[in-house]
């Protein structure tokens, strides 16, 4: 039953990172948009490569770039053998969930996380959709979620809201917001 707990923390907290990386989009775009590009993100802790794919067309560089950008931070936040910190960093008003991320920074399981974007659909100036899905040990286990990226300090973040919902799913406690 532990386990189970474990498992439901990492998805959630992929889930989250994938729901930042939407708000990123679409706090970085203009006009709703949708962009396609191919990144790459190749982890050295692990020595794999996870690709994440994002699809359809845009007409701005700057659609283009904020694409870029908020599958990047998206792929970071998830990424389960990046630090705590990083992925603080990544979240909307990240220092509120300090406690949680760090939590599970010390999962084995935790660890083996990893999102693969599928879509980012710029919406506004300051805020993105995203469409993913978060794996574990390179497994799918949480296919295809919905989540929000924000623009927040010139940064494109993982939206708390993402982040929370994936906390839901787990069970887990969150701040409150003010």
């Amino acid at each position: 039953m532990r386990g189970m707990k474990y498992l439901s923390v990492k998805i959630a907290l992929v889930a989250l990172v994938v729901v930042g990386l939407v708000a990123f989009v679409a706090a970085c775009g203009g006009s709703s948009t949708t962009t396609t590009a191919s990144i790459a993100t190749t982890t050295t802790a692990a020595s794999t490569t996870t690709s994440a794919g994002v699809g359809s067309s845009t007409t701005s560089g700057a659609s283009s770039d904020a694409v870029a950008a908020i599958t990047a931070n998206w792929i970071k936040f998830f990424d389960g053998s990046a630090p705590a910190a990083d992925k603080i960093a990544l979240l909307e008003n990240g220092q509120q969930y300090a406690t949680q991320i760090n939590a599970q920074a010390s999962s084995a399981l935790a660890k083996t996380v990893t999102a693969l974007v599928s879509s980012v659909t710029v919406d506004s100036a300051s805020t993105a959709t995203v469409k993913y899905s978060l794996a574990l040990g390179g497994t799918v286990a949480l296919p295809d979620q919905t989540g929000q990226a924000v623009l927040q300090d010139g940064v494109w973040k993982v939206s708390a809201a993402s982040f929370q919902a994936l906390l839901a799913l787990e069970g887990a406690s969150t701040p409150s917001t003010t």
